[in-house]
C-alpha cells in the first residue's frame, strides 16, 4: 500500500478534529484497522476508498494524489475583471454566513458554491467584478482559491469561527459569523444578487448544489484543476443564465 494514502487520511481526519475510533466508526471498521491503513500498514479497499472520501468530500483522485501547494504566482483567469477584492470577498461572506450560516447544510462545500454563484452571476449581469476571486474546478465543484487563507486571516483577527460537526454521517466544516458584515462595502445591486442565490441554493445539500454547479457551462468547460474563465458566463444555456439577452 502507498504510505501516502494513509497520511493523506491521516491529514484529513486531524484536520476535521476527529479521533481514529470516531472514523473507524463511520466507516464500519475498528479503530486498530484505521490506525494501520494511517501508518500504511494494511490495505485499504475500494469500499472503504470510497466512504472515506465521501466522508471528507473529496474526490478518490485527490486522496491518492493530493493537489500540489498553490504557487503566489499563479496565473488567474478573470476575463475583464480587476484585481481580487478581498475586502468584498469577507463581507460577502459574512453576509451570506449571517443569512444562511446557522442553517445544517451549510458547509463548506456549500459555501463554496454559493460564493461561486454570486460572483458569477454578478459578471454575467453587470460585466464587473463582485470580489474578483479566482475558481478552480474540482471535482466537487467549482471552489475559491484564497478561501483558506482568508478564513485563517479571519480566525487570526476574530472574525468568524471554525467548527466541525457531523451532517449525514459526513464531517461538516461550518463557519460562525463573530461580527457583522460591513453593508458599505456592498452595493444595492450586489446585495440584490447575493440574496437571489441565498434564495434560490442555501437550502440545498452538499451533494445536490455541487452536481447542480457540474452543469454551469463555466464548470463545464474548464479542465480539471484549471481556473475558470469568468467569460465563459456568456455561454451559458438560459436554465442557468441570469441576463435576458436581446433576440438577434
Amino acid at each position: 500500500m502507498d504510505k501516502n494514502i494513509g497520511k493523506r487520511i491521516k491529514e484529513l481526519r486531524e484536520k476535521f478534529n476527529i479521533t481514529q475510533e470516531k472514523l473507524a466508526k463511520m466507516i464500519g471498521l475498528s479503530r486498530p484497522s484505521v490506525s494501520q491503513i494511517e501508518s500504511g500498514k494494511r490495505e485499504i479497499t475500494s469500499t472503504e476508498l470510497i466512504k472515506i472520501s465521501e466522508i471528507f468530500e473529496v474526490s478518490i483522485d485527490d486522496l491518492l494524489n493530493p493537489p500540489a501547494t498553490e504557487k503566489k504566482d499563479i496565473s488567474i483567469k478573470r476575463g475583464k475583471l480587476a484585481r481580487f477584492n478581498k475586502e468584498v470577498f469577507k463581507n460577502v461572506l459574512l453576509y451570506i454566513l449571517q443569512s444562511c450560516g446557522a442553517r445544517p447544510n451549510i458547509g463548506k462545500t456549500v459555501l463554496y458554491k454559493l460564493l461561486y454563484f454570486c460572483d458569477f452571476n454578478y459578471y454575467e449581469l453587470y460585466e464587473e467584478p463582485l470580489t474578483g476571486a479566482a475558481y478552480r474546478k474540482i471535482s466537487f465543484g467549482p471552489a475559491p482559491c484564497d478561501f483558506d487563507k482568508i478564513i485563517e486571516e479571519m480566525k487570526k483577527n476574530r472574525q468568524l469561527k471554525e467548527v466541525t460537526t457531523e451532517y449525514h454521517n459526513k464531517l461538516q466544516i461550518k463557519y460562525l459569523p463573530l461580527i457583522e458584515p460591513d453593508l458599505n462595502k456592498l452595493t444595492a445591486k450586489q446585495k440584490e444578487v447575493i440574496d437571489r442565490v441565498i434564495s434560490q441554493l442555501s437550502s440545498l445539500d452538499a451533494k445536490t448544489i455541487s452536481n447542480y454547479s457540474h452543469d454551469d457551462i463555466p464548470w463545464k468547460a474548464t479542465k480539471e484543476k484549471e481556473i475558470i474563465d469568468y467569460e465563459l458566463v456568456f455561454y451559458r444555456p438560459p436554465s442557468y443564465s441570469v441576463r435576458t439577452y436581446p433576440e438577434e
